[in-house]
């Protein structure tokens, strides 16, 4: 056994790795699709749609008599974790000392949780956006109100969802509907705050921190900034933000199970997220350290999200 190999299966590198995977998981990724962690790789969840929604069971059980059942019904569906893999050659290994395999191995790990979060988070966006469709035209200019726009789509999903306040919901908004949300004028104008006597008026700066607060419910807010190459390889880059001018609104649970009718989840095998190993290549001069994973992005839900196209004119 190579010395990379040997140090790859130290339990101590497992851990680093699994624990810089789980930290580099992209905010919005989580947001949208947080992590439902499962013990087999293929197995079933509850699919709700608009004909097969949630109903808040009857726990009361007469004397003698069955308890209500929560079980998977022929219309839910299959998760299958698919797996994952990046690979991190390392060359002239039997220069370095033992410790220098071991950082070296970490230095992967670091590098590669980092790409295959943003590979995530395009997948979980690409999901939700296929899963919400066309959505419903905004134009937030200076006689419209974007804190009612989304209010509305607040409450939409909540009646959709039917958790009742057991559900949290996500605002998310792509960064130029984000631009266009913050300085509009219905928005600046409940962000005016008193001076304190003193001459003058101070504007407070909307955040999504403070956001939160302007909409019905308190729901979570965040901005999505992540940008794709629109064009092919080898042609010019033309840059673009995957989400733009979209604004989703969406039911969300921090911690969520196979059961439970929130939008979207991701499901993952228990300590199974980017297991380290190690094979030496064909040409035998680069041994390369390789992490594996299996995950499977799935949308759960799909009347409990809606999607707002926002224009300013």
């Amino acid at each position: 056994m190579s010395r990379l190999a040997s140090i790859s299966s130290d339990p101590v590198l497992k851990e680093f790795a699994q624990g810089v995977a789980q930290d580099s998981v992209m905010p919005v990724a989580d947001f949208l699709a947080p992590t439902v962690p499962v013990s087999k790789s293929v197995g079933r969840y509850k699919k709700y749609t608009e004909k097969n929604r949630f109903r808040i069971p009857d726990t009361l059980r007469a004397l003698g008599g069955r308890a209500t059942e929560l079980k998977f019904e022929v219309s839910d569906d299959t998760y299958n974790c698919e797996p994952h893999a990046l690979d991190y050659p390392v060359d002239n290994l039997e220069q370095l000392e033992a410790d220098g395999i071991m950082n070296m191995l970490r230095e992967g790990a670091v590098a590669i949780a980092q790409v295959a979060a943003l590979s995530h988070e395009k997948r979980v966006i690409d999901a939700a956006l296929e899963a919400v469709g066309a959505g419903t035209s905004k134009t937030w200019d200076a006689s419209s109100d974007p804190v009612s726009d989304v209010d509305t789509s607040i409450l939409q999903v909540i009646k959709a969802c039917a958790f009742g306040s057991v559900m949290n919901v996500g605002v998310l908004f792509g960064a130029t509907a984000w631009k266009i949300f913050k300085n509009a004028a219905a928005v600046r104008n409940r962000f005016v705050v008193g001076s304190g006597g003193k001459a003058g008026v101070g504007l407070a700066v909307p955040s999504e921190q403070s956001a939160n607060q302007l909409f019905i419910g308190t729901p979570e807010v965040r901005t999505s900034y992540m940008v794709y190459d629109t064009q092919p390889e080898g042609k010019a880059a033309d840059y673009s933000f995957l989400l733009d001018s979209t604004v989703l609104v969406f039911t969300r649970m921090a911690q969520p199970s196979r059961l439970d009718p929130s939008f979207m989840k991701t499901f993952r095998l228990m300590n199974n997220y980017m297991v380290p190993s190690s094979y030496v290549r064909d040409d035998g001069r680069v041994e390369v350290a390789k992490f594996d994973w299996s995950e499977d992005v799935k949308v759960t839900n799909t009347a409990a999200a809606a999607r707002l196209n926002i224009s300013a004119s």
